[in-house]
């Protein structure tokens, strides 16, 4: 937390910057009839109404200098939602296998991880966690001299310092919420649980639930041997898998749920529901094998609803096969969070494993030390897990997946001809869509804002009239331009997608500024104005394509349902010598149609890079 004290401020962005990048977005997405009345529509607010809200907002910002605007209107959108979160929010990142292939078994890695994610918390608590910092310029500022240096500047100064060597430190307020921590359903609005005296592990198999203590009293370690020694207890228990697993009721609408825990409660289940709520966290161990990436992502997305409690803050899922991956409750956090503590479990438990494929469990008393969850279900609730069964089934069984990787190329490739790796691999995206559907449509990339003080997200928009004009002549006049027409197209739009990204990092995007002035007016019970009845306005937050990057050493692949029902779910990564897409859909829309259309844009793209005129 060295930084924490001296982050930035999330800043609120002017009015009219707000209102020009909002119609700057708007223009690809609709005929000049529909622009004319929005921009009518944006003037109208820009002038009027909106003067007033955008004041509104800026005192109530004022008055609460210890957080940021975007904070309390985020955690109660998430929060207030009453969808499921299966699909609907909780993503999935995979772990990369252990590059010793013999560690590579479900025990031995559940172990290490297990070791390796208790140290991970003992680090952030004590406070000696590193922070989490962006380098502009790695040489200068990631180094042991500045580490050493910065140390002894003040919290209060500390941002400054790193500032000036163009590093710039991470908010790290979500990292309390990582471990003991639980989504709460409540009747309207969800809560967020945190104990942090809990120190115990949740384990589920089977749809079965166990609970062992992983820190001794002083709030030690428990020796590897012995967490080994329980976990393979757990794995050779012969009960039979849950004949009613309460793990798909956290599947459910939150409604629903949040009834059903009432009566969890009232048959006496307090105590047992206290244990899950306040576990470290929960560990997920598979009895299948996966054998492929759609594989690997089903079941790391959503599986079968049976061994998973998606309201945990995050699970580790282990299937038998060793393969691994974190799936993890959106509202209390970021991507940020959860792939800093992913890269250091793997680091931590592929370098320094405290077993190996030799190791003997230890020789203890698993069958004491592991306490089984035994609940009292009535009919009633019986019938609520029958029922859960039926809406995930309902829900999952319409879900397709499919990923690509385009071996071609990557990013040394794309900087070298001084494009931007991101802004090429979403054009690829705004072309494939065209392709594919004749039309250019509402597209989301989230970027964090964690470089100031509790920022959550900003939207990046990537379908521009550039992308727009580039996709056209691409896909719709190939014979009509030159190569070097079309080296100057993409150039122009790596550089306004650059452009955009930049803005968003600062905050400066145009979508959080709109959501957070309509939810002041809507929590003061003002009537909104029309620019929110637009129908342009809904159609650009029907974000059919919905976009998320990550590129980590640990992370095999990312990915997450789409956010509408006629939409895409677009996991990507830009490697350094391939790009790799993870798409998830509905059937309103063709996955493997569209990861085709987006494989042949990456080919046209990258032959124009290299001077061949399109075929």
């Amino acid at each position: 937390m060295h930084y924490q004290k001296s982050l930035p401020r999330l800043p609120i962005p002017k009015l009219e910057d707000t209102i020009k990048r909002y119609l700057a977005a708007q223009r690809p997405l609709l005929d000049d009839d529909q622009f004319s009345t929005t921009e009518k529509l944006a003037r109208d607010f820009e002038n009027g109404v909106g003067k007033q809200m955008h004041a509104e907002l800026v005192a109530q910002d004022k008055q609460n200098k210890h957080t940021s605007y975007i904070s309390a209107p985020w955690f109660d959108m998430y929060l207030s939602a009453r969808d499921s979160v299966v699909l609907n929010f909780n993503p999935f990142m995979s772990f990369n296998p252990d590059p010793k292939t013999e560690y590579n078994n479900q025990l031995v890695r559940a172990t290490n991880m297990v070791a390796s994610a208790v140290r991970f918390m003992k680090t952030l608590r004590a406070g000696l966690l590193e922070p989490e910092v962006f380098h502009l310029n790695p040489a200068k500022s990631d180094t042991d001299g500045f580490k050493k240096l910065i140390r002894w500047v003040p919290s209060s100064l500390s941002w400054y310092g790193a500032f000036m060597v163009n590093a710039y430190p991470l908010d790290m307020s979500q990292y309390f919420r990582l471990f003991n921590a639980t989504r709460i359903p409540k009747q309207g609005k969800d809560e967020l649980f945190t104990n942090p005296k809990g120190r115990h592990l949740l384990v589920m198999r089977g749809g079965n639930m166990y609970v062992f203590d992983v820190m001794d009293r002083d709030g030690n370690l428990v020796k590897p041997a012995e967490i080994q020694a329980h976990l393979k207890h757990i794995l050779s228990d012969p009960t039979p898998a849950a004949a009613h697993p309460l793990g798909l009721l956290t599947s459910e609408n939150r409604d629903t749920w949040a009834g059903l825990r009432e009566k969890l409660l009232a048959k006496g289940n307090g105590e047992v529901l206290g244990l899950v709520d306040s576990a470290l966290f929960c560990l997920c161990l598979d009895d299948e094998s996966m054998n492929d990436h759609i594989h690997i992502s089903h079941n790391m997305l959503h599986g079968d609803g049976t061994n998973r409690w998606y309201d945990k803050s995050f699970s580790i899922i282990m299937a038998k096969c060793g393969n691994a991956a974190i799936n993890f409750e959106h509202s209390w956090g970021d991507g940020v969070a959860v792939l800093r503590f992913q890269n250091e479990v793997f680091k931590d438990s592929t370098e320094n494993p405290l077993v190996n494929p030799g190791s003997q469990p230890a020789a203890v008393d698993s069958a004491s030390a592991v306490r089984k969850l035994q609940f009292n279900l009535d009919a009633e609730l019986e019938n609520g897990v029958i029922k859960a069964k039926e809406n995930f089934h309902a829900a999952v069984s319409k879900l397709t997946i499919d990923s690509m990787q385009f071996m071609k190329g990557g990013k040394e490739q794309l900087k070298k001809k001084k494009m931007s790796p991101d802004a090429i691999a979403q054009l690829a995206f705004q072309m494939g869509f065209l392709r594919q559907y004749g039309q250019t449509v509402a597209t989301y990339e989230s970027c964090s804002t964690a470089a100031f003080r509790h920022g959550r997200t900003e939207t990046i928009r990537p379908a521009t009239i550039h992308t727009q004009r580039c996709a056209q002549a691409f896909v719709q006049q190939p014979g009509k331009h030159s190569v070097e027409q079309l080296i100057g197209m993409l150039s122009e739009c790596s550089k306004y997608h650059g452009q955009l990204t930049k803005e968003a990092a600062m905050a400066q995007g145009f979508d959080r500024h709109l959501f957070a002035m309509k939810y002041l007016a809507n929590s003061k019970g003002q009537a909104l104005h029309s620019l929110y009845q637009d129908p342009a306005y809904a159609a650009i937050n029907h974000n059919i394509l919905s976009t998320s990057t990550l590129t980590s050493p640990a992370v095999n692949l990312g990915g997450f349902a789409p956010v509408v029902p006629d939409g895409f779910g677009v996991g990507y990564g830009v490697h350094d010598e391939w790009i790799g897409c993870n798409v998830s859909s509905y059937p309103e829309r063709n996955v493997h149609e569209f990861l085709q259309c987006v494989h042949k844009s990456l080919e046209d793209i990258f032959s124009v890079l290299e001077g061949k005129p399109l075929s």
